[in-house]
């Protein structure tokens, strides 16, 4: 009924080095931060842990730390909001869009 989680359409409009840059990151992200609620966890804590593979792309590509921490947040926004709006099309196929209404 509905789309599972689809990355690759997710990415459809990132360049193929903005998808390697995404993807190493949120691999190494799983790596060092596992299944930790990322609301309840410091931010600071969280950046602290992606420090290296963020610093490691960095000095590969020749950019600050911070340009690469300003690309892939919004990188990662722009999938997001896609996965959303992909969901919200699935709601609205299955006629799921404002369950409130039942």
């Amino acid at each position: 009924m509905f789309q599972p989680k689809n990355n690759s359409a997710s990415f459809a409009s990132l360049s193929d080095e903005e998808k390697e840059m995404l993807s190493r990151i949120n691999a190494y992200s799983e790596s060092v931060l596992g299944e930790i609620d990322p609301q309840k966890t410091r931010v600071s804590f969280q950046l602290d842990k992606l420090k290296p593979i963020m610093q490691e792309i960095a000095d590969e590509k020749g950019m600050s730390l911070e340009d690469v921490f300003i690309k892939y947040m919004d990188l990662a926004s722009i999938v997001s909001a896609k996965q959303n709006a992909m969901l919200k099309e699935d709601l609205d196929d299955a006629g799921l869009a404002d369950f409130t209404e039942f």
